[in-house]
């Protein structure tokens, strides 16, 4: 007995001096900041007045990648926040989209929805107003989880190196934004409008910390009742400053189009939407991440931990007001307020020579359509549900002799055939697809239409768009046909709202981000060669000595490793 406690406190000792040797060169802490919809020159288009502790930080101490993009075709949250956790294109990871058809089931699926794993907060998930993120509408269960990623992310794999001793905690006001970069093994809390707290799922805890419960109970949504967005200098130090009505903008719920906007007195069912497509959604955030790195003692000990932090309101903002427009100037600007506290805190509790920083974005957008006509370059909307009735899809099916409807659905960017055509084995499918990619590929607005064949067969142009494209093809999600609409069109009505602008096209305003690791000794460089948002897992796991996550494709970025 007595010779079994000596070999195990042996070990024990053994275990501490070994991790103690590895880690003496590791930072205590890897901070890694997705901003939702931050296209890669947004920072540098208003640099002359930003502060000295947020983005210019980064960029004037850090290793700037000033071409950086994403090399898959559809540019949403999920898929983007799924290949910076991985390094995997979606064709790996999975997430293909904010939502896919699902053959199985016969529904629209919402990429982080699980029915096994409950909230803990009773109807949380259901939002009192969800014009802005009608994704959401399509899961048919309030519960959450990251099951439907398909390989690792980096998270993981830091978990499964130091025996599942570094914590991981990813928080946003998306789940999906939480979801992703907490991986499988990590914690992730995310905003709830429903509710106006911050909540998790029953896959990752039985019930909440103290600190979380504690939190929740200040009621952190409603000390912005009564108060206003308004804006942070005078409107003439503003690019966009005698523009602060544009009629692309959306008024969503009598939130208005013009400074100030108010947020009420809190009872309003669109208030905490309200707060999420302003820089409050960010603050409450940054109140949560700030509050979880002293709770959760990160960076507080020899063994790395994680924390993930995605900042959405640059994407809400973007598609209510656009990117060029008065409101989402200001909200940059705000956002590099709060990075800058972020950071003073990270300095103060963590140290930043022992902090890993990397930020970047899960994709660009384009530009408003009225805002680029203004200056006479081309843009416009297409409408997919228009498709069915068109006299052309009217021929196909009458070729065919099909019956009934020929679409199933049309979740972006893929077209999916009807399932019982899908099943009709006296249907050549192979020449039905490419009957249907044919016609589209005239219809007004579409640059390009490929189908599931010829993705399976390979034979296809060596070009950036058709990578792209590739890079997005899962077989078991992806539609029979991916669409490619021209350059700065796009769908511009989210179930009834007319935005002012969305992603998810592989052209380069929404592929385009910007890359930057800051923080743990780094010296500031500049780099211009391309790179892409998969090598950022690989990059953190060779700096880590860790194995690359399981789908892993990108190339390590040797500024970082110190080569």
């Amino acid at each position: 007995m007595q010779r079994s406690i000596i070999l195990g406190c042996l070990f024990i000792a053994a275990f501490f001096v070994s991790a103690a040797t590895y880690y003496a060169d590791k930072p205590k802490l890897i901070l890694q900041i997705t901003v939702d919809q931050l296209r890669g020159d947004l920072p540098m288009r208003y640099y002359d007045r930003l502060g000295k502790g947020g983005f210019r930080y980064l960029w004037e101490s850090g290793i700037v990648y000033r071409d950086a993009h994403h090399a898959h075709a559809n540019t949403e949250t999920i898929v983007g926040h799924t290949t910076l956790a991985t390094g995997a294109h979606p064709s790996s990871h999975g997430m293909v989209g904010n939502i896919w058809f699902d053959r199985e089931t016969g529904f629209t699926t919402y990429n982080v929805e699980d029915s096994n794993y409950r909230l803990l907060t009773e109807g949380a998930s259901v939002d009192a107003s969800t014009e802005i993120d009608p994704t959401q509408r399509a899961a048919r269960s309030e519960g959450r989880s990251p099951a439907a990623i398909l390989v690792t992310t980096f998270s993981d794999e830091l978990r499964s190196n130091s025996g599942g001793k570094s914590k991981v905690i990813g928080v946003s006001v998306k789940d999906r934004g939480a979801i992703s970069m907490a991986g499988h093994s990590g914690t992730a809390f995310w905003f709830s409008k429903a509710s106006g707290d911050f909540v998790t799922s029953t896959y990752y805890l039985e019930k909440y910390p103290g600190w979380v419960s504690e939190f929740n109970s200040t009621k952190p949504a409603q000390r912005f009742a009564a108060t206003t967005w308004d804006l942070l200098h005078d409107k003439s130090s503003y690019l966009f400053g005698d523009t602060d009505d544009r009629p692309w903008e959306a008024d969503v719920g009598g939130f208005g189009r013009v400074f100030p906007h108010n947020y009420g007195d809190g009872s309003s069912p669109y208030f905490t939407t309200w707060l999420t497509l302003s820089p409050a959604g960010d603050q409450l955030v940054l109140d949560f991440a700030k509050l979880a790195l002293v709770e959760e003692q990160l960076g507080q000990d020899e063994i790395t931990d994680y924390l993930s932090v995605s900042f959405s309101a640059t994407d809400y903002v973007g598609h209510v007001f656009g990117p060029s427009s008065l409101e989402a100037e200001d909200n940059i600007l705000r956002l590099d307020r709060t990075l800058a506290d972020l950071f003073a805190f990270v300095d103060e509790t963590v140290g930043l020579e022992n902090t890993m920083i990397v930020l970047s974005a899960d994709h660009g957008a384009p530009d408003a359509p009225g805002y680029l006509e203004s200056l006479n370059i081309p843009a416009g909307y297409v409408d997919p549900e228009s498709w069915e009735k068109d006299a052309a899809i009217a021929r196909i099916k009458k070729n065919f002799g099909i019956k009934g409807e020929l679409i199933e659905t049309y979740d972006h960017p893929y077209l999916y055939i009807s399932t019982g055509i899908k099943n009709d084995k006296r249907i050549d499918q192979g020449a039905l697809e490419a009957a249907v990619v044919e016609e589209l590929s005239k219809f007004e607005g579409v640059s390009l239409a490929v189908s599931s064949s010829a993705l399976r067969s390979g034979n296809l142009p060596d070009t950036d768009i058709y990578r792209a494209v590739v890079n997005n093809f899962n077989a078991k999600r992806s539609g029979e046909i991916f669409i490619v609409f021209e350059p700065n069109w796009f769908i511009n009505d989210f179930d009834g709202l007319t935005v002012a602008s969305t992603h998810g096209s592989p052209w380069r305003y929404d592929t385009y981000v910007p890359i930057v690791f800051a923080g743990a000794g780094l010296a500031a460089q500049t780099v211009d060669r391309r790179v892409q948002t998969v090598d950022i897992a690989v990059t953190l796991s060779t700096y880590m000595d860790i194995k690359p996550p399981s789908g892993s494709v990108g190339i390590p970025l040797t500024e970082v490793l110190g080569k």
